[in-house]
């Protein structure tokens, strides 16, 4: 039965999506089979994994909105795609149209369930399941927080790094309280560090005192090939397995691995 991890925050360009397609690249690599769920409409998980979204015969829109006005519903196994790089990792693509499912789904009953509904008919054929959150705390990512089991927030080493924040974990506490009472926070992600700066130092000191105890040990160094990467379709660890991108999001999925497997040891005594 999959573990589903939602990477989180409504705050754009702090490296959500590139956590969340190297994360499951990386996972994948050990050997575990995962799923990525691209739920943000700008639909950059789809593309940086070398899917051209045009091409698409159905997409996690299909899956979201099926079934509404009389549409035909769509099972998210028939959207599923290998993507074609690494084995064991698939992925369901989006396109642009997710963006409009917000609307859509507005007079549906049980809307904030429709991802999680979906989910579970796959859940059982993956180690993993990592979803990409849109920048946004709307009903797609209240979709997001219901299906998952555990939130995973990347926050950039920049100033204004916190701000946000409360809004975040406050939707993550409303969703705990009336519709995922088992969501846990994964933990906190530095991303776009430089120990050179005295910046990333000190946001880095306010987030493990913001999030004590839950963030995790590695963090994600800046690096010009993580940023390079999706302009040729390819995790990190396809595009540039030497870099220091690649040694992060390595060590982030053996932490995520870890952590898990500790968790379970706990739970079993």
């Amino acid at each position: 039965m999959a573990k589903v991890i939602a990477v989180c925050n409504q705050k754009g360009g702090v490296g959500k999506t590139t956590t969340s397609i190297n994360l499951a690249a990386c996972l994948s690599a050990a050997e575990r089979k995962t799923l990525l769920i691209d739920m943000d409409p700008q639909s950059n998980a789809t593309t940086g994994l070398g899917l051209d979204k045009n091409d698409l015969d159905a997409s996690i829109y299909d899956v979201m909105t099926g079934n509404i006005d009389g549409s035909e519903a769509v099972n998210m196994e028939n959207i599923i795609v290998d993507c074609g790089q690494i084995q064991y990792l698939d992925i369901a693509p989006a396109t642009p149209d997710l963006a409009g499912a917000e609307i859509e789904l507005v007079n549906t009953i049980a809307r904030e369930k429709r991802l999680d509904t979906a989910i579970s008919t796959v859940r059982d054929k993956y180690d993993y399941i990592i979803i990409d959150s849109p920048p946004s705390l709307g009903l797609l990512t209240v979709n997001v927080l219901t299906a998952a089991d555990s939130v995973l927030i990347p926050i950039q080493c920049e100033y204004y790094a916190l701000e946000g924040l409360a809004e975040l974990l406050n939707t993550i506490r409303l969703v705990q309280k009336s519709l995922n009472s088992n969501l846990v926070i994964e933990g906190a992600l530095l991303t776009m560090y430089d120990n050179r700066l005295n910046l990333s130092k000190q946001v880095a000191e306010d987030v493990r005192s913001c999030f004590s105890g839950r963030v995790f040990e590695v963090a994600i160094n800046r690096n010009v090939k993580l940023s390079e990467a999706p302009s040729f379709g390819k995790p990190i660890i396809l595009y540039d397995i030497m870099s220091s991108g690649a040694e992060n999001y390595l060590n982030l999925a053996k932490e995520i691995m870890q952590n898990e497997q500790t968790r379970d040891t706990k739970s079993s005594r």
